[in-house]
């Protein structure tokens, strides 16, 4: 298992460095270790996949408030271009586990939303909807990012047969991983133009920190939801 940082952008690495015990918290998880050694038990994963595909339609929608929230074309593109990812990729692996276990898109759309399915996802509308666009980034982010780094530290535990090969490769991916260093170039660049070359020198940086911060919480505790079913 690799535990160095990807290099998603400076911001993520200033980001990241400020909220080190709740990140590990997030990516080294118990939920996330299972699934990378393969003991995760399926019905945890499966209970996971379908409050994730809850999780990612709101998700998603929270990227195209980012096109209306965007103060410039190329913010604009990498919005657009994030939900196309969201759509046309993510949600098929979403699809294609359920489906396997007999679950229809039709019933993943219409899941009753778990607490922190809830939380986690009006946290991040509310950022886009009560702030700016830099708020909403730094509530979406994390998410992304997350995921990233989770992928390349699990990537080499994949073994033959592994049941959640196809859930590590999707994150590890060329693909997934383009993704996050978009957000992430994304991010410097909505930061540099707000706040500066030096975000971290600037009034707002505490704010910013801990939006950033409670996004990587709430991760932690949607991990700690799709536990919670396979002991049930």
């Amino acid at each position: 298992m690799t535990k160095e940082i990807p290099n998603y952008g400076k911001t993520f690495a200033l980001l990241r460095a400020g909220c080190e015990v709740q990140w590990e918290e997030y990516i080294e998880h118990d939920f996330v270790k299972s699934l990378g050694n393969g003991t995760l038990p399926q019905a945890s994963f499966l209970h996971y996949m379908v409050q994730d595909y809850v999780y990612l339609v709101h998700y998603a929608r929270a990227w195209a408030l980012g096109v209306v929230k965007a103060e410039s074309i190329e913010e604009m593109r990498l919005c657009a271009a994030t939900v196309d990812s969201l759509i046309n990729k993510e949600f098929s692996l979403h699809i294609q586990t359920c489906a396997a276990q007999g679950i229809e898109e039709s019933s993943l759309y219409t899941a009753t939303e778990e607490l922190e399915t809830i939380a986690y996802t009006r946290y991040v509308l509310d950022a886009g909807l009560q702030g700016d666009f830099l708020d909403l980034l730094l509530a979406l982010a994390p998410c992304a990012f997350g995921y990233g780094e989770i992928g390349l530290r699990l990537k080499d535990n994949v073994y033959s047969g592994h049941p959640y090969e196809k859930w590590i490769k999707t994150y590890s991916g060329d693909d997934f991983q383009n993704v996050c260093i978009k957000v992430g170039k994304l991010l410097d660049l909505a930061i540099a133009s707000r706040v500066g070359d030096t975000p971290q020198n600037s009034p707002r940086w505490h704010k910013m920190q801990a939006r950033f911060t409670k996004a990587a919480e709430l991760e932690a505790n949607f991990w700690g939801m799709g536990l919670r079913a396979g002991k049930q």
